[in-house]
């Protein structure tokens, strides 16, 4: 972005802290001795450093009582200060290590009135926004279900004194983050994987979650907001392909719901004779999607048996884990004709995996080559029946895992991957870390976590191979898998399973989530939960919905009545707006929750390098109000603002920043394209 968010205060900080490691903010115990960042008990065996693309990366490697290797993988982002770390452990002697535990970063910093502001995760918050004064209390998360972002949310805005710091932590697992405030004194510690304590074997390494510290220099949630999406867009965000290009938005569409048979064999695929209607549908009626969404039930079951034997409880839950194509759905290279179709066509193919969960792992065992030592069996309370992981951590798993998921996408040319996992690992984890003996807590996790993003990185090699994305689909029911380190492979297709359903509860979800993770997607229908796609969506909805991933759901051919004008209108005006959707994110209203249907919405997206772009303005349902009016934080002294009705091209024009403007009945939303000159 245009925007100059560079932090001299902030390389200086990086600068010393690289002088002298001694006062890294890094701690952890070793054989019952507390250590504080790198000083004379560590021995340095090694250091590189490499500078490319305004980023600097710092490998250092220490011995610790000649038992113990310790790797600190620095990263400093001078284009906008941003400082980020992860340490690794390495046993490299022919014994045992001593106990590793109390693994944490624990940044001190300094500043006046302690303002603690985020979002919590998905599920029961949905993404709810808290703010916490910390001169009052001291604030604390858990994440221990072994899904980063349900729940509880890794990302924080920590204001103090004249400016702040964003934090993140980068683990796909268990994490733990305190802040605490005494006076002008604040203590940030942060970790993960919350039970570790564990010695290490010959050979084996384990690392920590990526810990980011981006400061920025005024105190202003916008400019908080802007500052961290720009390093996310310009630094975090993966490449789109094998090219290296950036990302851009695109749409998709799932075609499962326009089968005429939807769920009626338990699962929820399509099959080799449903695919071309829709898809020639879509052409004709020129609604054509950039991705194919291709979800989940595609598969023969563990034990040989096909769809047309399926039953409630042998449906696409129960039973994956093969990831060979069922052939009385998906005969010879029937869908590789799809793709194909797809490809000539202008469209590319996201296709639905589960790796982290197995199903009738006996089954498995004895026709699929499966070890019955990779399935940790546990009992889901929730769903009220057994869960079984699939320990990727295992090398052999590893490899039996990812070698049939890249030998599907391969052989069928799929661009995109999409991951799903129905179930909590960390119980599972905490299971086999028993098995182990004593003093391997948290061992499981670690090897587990960092397989996870190696098999991404593989299958991303793989798509990328052959001119698939360079990127994955990070789902794991809904938003589960939305750290920081998972979102430089991924991205989330839809931020949270919930929002399918209400558009009250979908711009609540874009006033919290977008501050943090900017490509993101949702549904574009309201439904009640259970993807049924009778949902409303005319003009309001569809506006509700834009966003950089826009998930078209409707019916081509199985619709009784489709309206493929109001479909033709929501795709046109979304690649109008979409290039505006990357850019910086000012939301002018109050968060409102999902049950709150009485307020406005405002929030827009401004490129700051045009000086172009979009408004939106709603009026929800029950909003006895008809006149709204906010601040335009975009707006600077001397400035003026052309603001264009996207409906009827009605020109508003201000030359102070605020704006005020009348919706004349609720369930409005309009929608203005704008420029500051």
């Amino acid at each position: 972005m245009a925007r100059n968010y560079l932090n001299k205060a902030a390389d200086e900080w990086y600068e010393n802290l690289k002088a002298d490691l001694s006062t890294f903010p890094f701690s952890f115990v070793y054989d019952s001795i507390s250590y504080r960042g790198f000083g004379s008990d560590f021995i340095k065996t090694g250091e590189e450093i490499k500078t490319e693309n305004g980023k600097e990366t710092v490998n250092v490697q220490f011995e610790l009582k000649g038992e113990l290797t310790v790797n600190l993988k620095l990263v400093h982002y001078y284009s906008h200060g941003v400082t980020e770390w992860t340490v690794e452990f390495e046993n490299k002697t022919n014994k045992d290590t001593k106990v590793i535990t109390d693994v944490k970063t624990v940044l001190k910093l300094k500043g006046a009135n302690p303002i603690l502001k985020g979002s919590l995760g998905d599920h029961e918050n949905k993404y709810k926004v808290y703010t916490r004064d910390l001169s009052k209390e001291n604030v604390s998360f858990v994440s221990d279900s072994g899904r980063a972002t349900h729940v509880n949310f890794p990302y924080f805005n920590l204001e103090y004194g004249d400016g702040g710091a964003m934090l993140a932590i980068g683990w796909a697992g268990t994490w733990t983050a305190d802040f605490t405030a005494d006076g002008e004194d604040i203590t940030y510690i942060a970790g993960a994987v919350n039970n570790l304590a564990t010695y290490l074997k010959p050979a084996e390494k384990i690392r920590t979650a990526l810990f980011v510290y981006a400061p920025y220099t005024v105190r202003d949630e916008h400019y908080a907001t802007n500052f961290w999406r720009s390093w996310f867009m310009e630094h975090n965000l993966p490449k789109a392909d094998e090219t290296g290009a950036a990302m851009e938005p695109f749409s998709t569409c799932n075609l499962a719901f326009d089968t005429g048979r939807t769920n009626s064999d338990g699962s929820i695929s399509e099959t080799c004779d449903t695919w071309r209607p829709s898809l020639e549908k879509m052409i004709e009626e020129d609604v054509k999607v950039d991705f194919r969404w291709f979800d989940a039930g595609w598969y023969i079951a563990p034990d040989l048996k096909s769809a047309e034997s399926y039953s409630d409880d042998h449906d696409w839950w129960y039973t994956v884990g093969t990831w060979e194509f069922d052939p009385a759905k998906w005969p010879g290279k029937t869908f590789l004709e799809s793709t194909e179709f797809a490809r000539d066509h202008g469209m590319k193919t996201l296709m639905w995996f589960e790796p982290e969960r197995v199903t009738y792992h006996e089954d498995l065992v004895k026709n699929f080559g499966y070890k019955p030592e990779w399935a940790i069996v546990t009992y889901d309370s929730v769903r009220k029946r057994v869960s079984i992981s699939n320990n990727i951590g295992d090398p052999e798993c590893y490899k039996w895992t990812v070698d049939r998921i890249c030998k599907v996408l391969r052989e069928n040319k799929v661009e995109m991957y999409r991951e799903d996992n129905n179930t909590n690992p960390g119980e599972a984890w905490r299971i086999l870390d028993e098995s182990e003996g004593e003093n391997r807590s948290g061992i499981t996790e670690c090897k587990f976590i960092d397989a996870h993003y190696r098999m991404w990185d593989d299958i991303i090699e793989c798509t990328k191979s052959y001119g698939g994305c360079g990127f994955v689909d990070s789902c794991a029911s809904g938003g589960g898998r939305n750290d920081l380190e998972s979102m430089r492979r991924g991205v989330p297709l839809l931020r949270s399973d919930a929002d399918r359903t209400s558009t009250c509860l979908r711009l609540s979800m874009t006033t919290s989530f977008n501050k943090w993770i900017p490509f993101n997607g949702a549904s574009t229908k309201e439904e009640t939960f259970g993807l049924n796609l009778k949902g409303k969506a005319d003009q309001y909805t569809w506006r509700c919905s834009y966003l950089p991933i826009l998930n078209v759901e409707t019916r081509f051919v199985q619709e009784p009545k489709p309206d493929f004008d109001m479909l033709r209108y929501g795709l046109k005006t979304w690649k109008k707006v979409a290039p505006y959707l990357i850019k910086e994110f000012y939301v002018l209203t109050p968060w409102h929750d999902e049950k709150d249907k009485t307020g406005f919405t405002a929030f827009a997206y401004y490129d700051d390098e045009t000086k172009k772009g979009v408004l939106f303005v709603f009026r929800r349902e029950e909003c006895l109000a008809d006149t709204i009016g906010f601040e335009l934080p975009f707006m600077k002294d001397g400035t003026s603002c052309k603001f264009v009705d996207a409906d009827d091209e009605t020109v508003i024009s201000c030359t102070e920043a605020n704006l005020t403007l009348t919706l004349d009945r609720p369930r409005t939303a309009k929608q203005y394209f704008f420029e500051v000159i």
